[in-house]
């Protein structure tokens, strides 16, 4: 007979007997569970977490992609009076200009650059759950990837489809992996670190042409900032 989990110290114990070693990390912080596992048990465990009598997490509620090729940096790590003009138009932090990221991120040969996190929900056992897996950045022409698990949840579609467009992570065995937010020819992934935050064009109406075309981003990359005046 399947136990009722009645709190988050219990839910992180059932799991740790269940998935034993293919959790890596586990964090229990203000009442909620995070678990981290291997990108290549990513399909299994998930199956497990749907379909065990003592976790039964029915529902996916979301997925989403993080990138960390900039933690820990800041533009904002200036002294205001001195420095906050000139921070707002001079580029320092990534995606403000296509080579800082080269020059400033922490990149750790890139091989946590990216991670996808699940947030599921036991309906049975009135549990959340935050599921997180690591994934190198690209390398050697090779594109960040996981196993689909729209075969567990129809609902993971659409949040994969959308992971996929805005950080550009693959998911492997997907029905139908195609943008779902950006334009058809649209090229780079807005939500990489790397991406500039004014974007490379812009969409504009041609009154010669009677239609719309795309041209180079015209805006400047910079920060708007509140300016203090002083008096005296």
């Amino acid at each position: 007979m399947a136990r009722f989990i009645r709190n988050p110290e219990e839910l992180l114990e059932t799991l740790t007997t269940i998935l034993g070693d293919k959790i890596l990390k586990s964090v229990l912080h203000v009442g909620e569970v995070t678990i981290t596992i291997a990108p290549d048990t990513v399909h299994s465990v998930m199956e497990t977490l749907r379909h065990h009598d003592e976790l039964k997490f029915e529902q996916m509620t979301d997925i989403t992609g993080v990138d960390y090729a900039a933690y820990g940096l800041t533009e904002w790590d200036v002294e205001a009076s001195n420095h906050g003009f000139s921070r707002g138009t001079t580029p320092q932090a990534v995606g403000r200009a296509g080579t800082q990221l080269e020059k400033t991120a922490h990149k750790k040969s890139m091989t946590e650059r990216f991670a996808v996190v699940y947030q599921l929900l036991s309906l049975t056992h009135n549990a959340r759950l935050r599921v997180k897996t690591y994934l190198d950045g690209e390398q050697n022409n090779t594109i960040p990837m996981v196993d689909s698990v729209s075969d567990i949840w129809a609902g993971a579609n659409w949040f994969e489809r959308e992971t996929f467009d805005m950080f550009g992570i693959a998911f492997r065995n997907h029905p139908d992996l195609r943008r779902i937010l950006s334009d058809y020819g649209f090229i780079g992934h807005p939500l990489r670190k790397d991406f500039p935050l004014t974007g490379n064009v812009e969409v504009i109406y041609d009154e010669e042409l009677r239609r719309v075309v795309y041209q180079p981003v015209s805006i400047e990359s910079r920060v708007n900032i509140p300016r203090m005046i002083r008096k005296g």
